[in-house]
């Protein structure tokens, strides 16, 4: 069995938190570990790491294998998406990795997971994945319904059909449906919610995507390769309009357990504990008669006094106060930020990079500070700018600085002046992180003024 983990979407309805450069599965919830790191780290009983295919995009690469190292898998694979296209087509670009890069039948099951999701407990979870891989070596195209809890609105639902005995004949995908359809589904007892977790054999999918999703199948090439480099002519639709709803194959296996799609601010506070009040405290929070509240904060104090049912997140840039029931809305928001051409809406005040990370400490007219952090081994290209100089101060480890044709080496407490219009590098040949408070001076401080040379 191959695992194909889907870990390209850049979703913002965690905003702020979320953002497209660090969406949510390179986040850590309630755990010390990332949704991506739980995600990988679930499958490590059931699969070896060289059995993991990642499928992501070239932005989110170094987010990847940052989270592979962490949790001892870097053998796992990594397929990159050119353009962002959705469930069906990344999973489909994954099977064809499979076949011709891994030499997998084309008999071989495929489990699809999503990156982005809490499951627990992980036992029960791994005990479903193996009975679906059963019903999935059999030509079945399997897919978990979760048993709802309440009658939410949130999710798509599945119609379970005929007992399979321990799965169900899948008799139809359901939209979102209004508050009075989500009781009449509880009641009935034989809908669930849709996990967006599906396991299939790799001849199946692509059968099913020939019968059902042309305009996909027609871009499968001889190769993996040739496929990858069309990628981006292959329609965006998710593998539940794709395929999932049109099967005549469908099986849904139940998930009696906890799972969370983390989708919305009011998700995050019903996984988080609680605190005799019913408040989900996250970081430096002072509640004074408050109730049913979410206070999360990253940089500095929260205080909250008589809030009931009231969400505020707040990181270094941004604090979001919202009732709760009203997160959908978020998404919203951010729609408008982009419209007004916010960096907010996009961009955190610290960025990661393949070579580490930049934190910006605040600015002015004629000036930006910017706090970086560069791995060890790693550094930045050449570059040099028209309307700008660079002042370097070192606060930790071995900066090597080039400048013109001259290399010096920096240590703590120690600085540079780099002048307008002078290529310059930077890198960090210690093993430990190299830390450089960057002061940028000049009257044009955009992006488009750095011009990146080769070396």
């Amino acid at each position: 069995m191959k695992v194909i983990i889907l870990a390209g979407g850049g979703g913002t309805r965690l905003f702020p938190l979320s953002r497209k450069c660090m969406p949510k599965q390179f986040l850590a919830i309630d755990q010390d570990k990332t949704l991506l790191a739980e995600t990988i780290e679930r499958f490590k009983n059931l699969v070896k790491p060289e059995d993991i295919v990642i499928v992501t995009n070239q932005e989110y690469i170094h987010h990847v294998k940052s989270e592979l190292a962490l949790c001892g898998a870097s053998e796992a694979h990594i397929v990159v998406e050119t353009e962002p296209r959705n469930t069906a087509p990344a999973i489909a670009l994954a099977a064809q990795y499979c076949l011709d890069e891994l030499g997998c039948a084309k008999d071989e099951v495929m489990f699809i997971s999503t990156s982005d999701h809490i499951i627990r407990p992980v036992v029960v979870f791994q005990n479903a994945v193996t009975k679906a891989a059963e019903f999935a070596s059999k030509g079945n195209f399997v897919t978990f319904g979760v048993k709802p809890t309440k009658p939410e609105t949130g999710f798509g639902y599945i119609e379970a059909g005929e007992d399979l005995h321990g799965a169900y004949k899948t008799s139809a995908f359901k939209e979102k449906p209004d508050l009075e359809t989500a009781k009449a589904y509880l009641a009935k007892g034989n809908y669930y919610w849709n996990s967006g977790l599906f396991a299939f054999r790799v001849d199946v999918y692509q059968n099913e995507i020939r019968q059902y999703a042309p305009a996909i199948h027609k871009e499968l090439k001889a190769n993996y390769r040739e496929t990858a480099a069309n990628f981006s002519n292959m329609p965006n639709i998710s593998i539940d309009y794709a395929v999932a709803e049109k099967s005549k194959l469908g099986v849904t296996i139940p998930l009696n357990l906890y799972w969370n799609d983390v989708g919305s601010w009011d998700a995050i506070y019903d996984v988080l504990d609680k605190d005799d009040f019913g408040n989900a405290l996250q970081g430096d929070c002072l509640p004074i008669d408050c109730s049913n509240s979410l206070m999360l904060g990253q940089s500095r104090l929260i205080a909250g006094i008589g809030l009931d049912n009231i969400m505020v997140v707040e990181t270094s840039d941004v604090i979001l106060v919202a009732q709760k029931g009203e997160s959908q809305k978020v998404k919203d928001l951010v729609d408008i930020l982009k419209a007004r051409g916010r960096k907010e809406a996009t961009e955190h005040t610290t960025m990661y990079f393949p070579w580490g990370s930049a934190t910006s400490l605040g600015g002015g007219r004629g000036y930006k500070m910017k706090r970086l952090v560069i791995n060890s081994g790693e550094g930045l290209d050449t570059r040099m700018h028209y309307h700008r100089s660079v002042h370097w101060i070192v606060t930790q480890g071995t900066a090597e600085v080039t400048i013109g044709d001259a290399v010096q080496m920096l240590h703590s407490n120690e600085s540079v002046f780099i002048p307008m219009t002078t290529k310059y590098g930077l890198q960090n040949p210690g093993k430990m992180s190299l830390v450089v408070i960057e002061v940028e001076n000049g009257e044009y401080l955009e992006d488009d003024d750095v011009v990146l040379l080769t070396q």
